[in-house]
């Protein structure tokens, strides 16, 4: 029975290591520009806040971002920003947990670009 346990709680310890160094732990972090084409809260069982920027003229040129729940400050610039051009802040994450976004770029400031 010791044995059991003592397995249990190793295997509890290498899950919460592995969410915690998938969340804590930034693979990179950076600045893109462009113009705000779409911005959404979408998902049926958990609602993330999607987006797009459009940094060209082709298709390969999206960028294509996420945003935490607890960005509020993020999410109204976001929105009040629609169709305009935007400077994004952002840290990119190793993987991604399906309940914080699509994506594993996540955003972490809005400037508004006056051109």
């Amino acid at each position: 029975m010791k044995f059991l346990f003592k397995t249990f709680i190793v295997f509890l310890l290498i899950i919460a290591g592995y969410f915690s160094f998938i969340y804590f732990v930034h693979y990179s972090e950076g600045v893109r520009a462009g113009k705000l084409v779409k911005f959404s809260n979408k998902g049926m069982l958990f609602k993330t806040w999607e987006g797009e920027i459009s940094q060209g003229v082709s298709e390969s040129q999206i960028f294509i971002f996420s945003v935490e729940d607890n960005q509020k400050q993020v999410i109204e610039d976001l929105t009040k920003f629609q169709g305009k051009f935007v400077k994004l802040h952002y840290f990119e994450r190793y993987k991604t947990l399906f309940w914080l976004g699509d994506t594993q770029y996540f955003i972490t400031k809005v400037e508004e670009e006056k051109n």
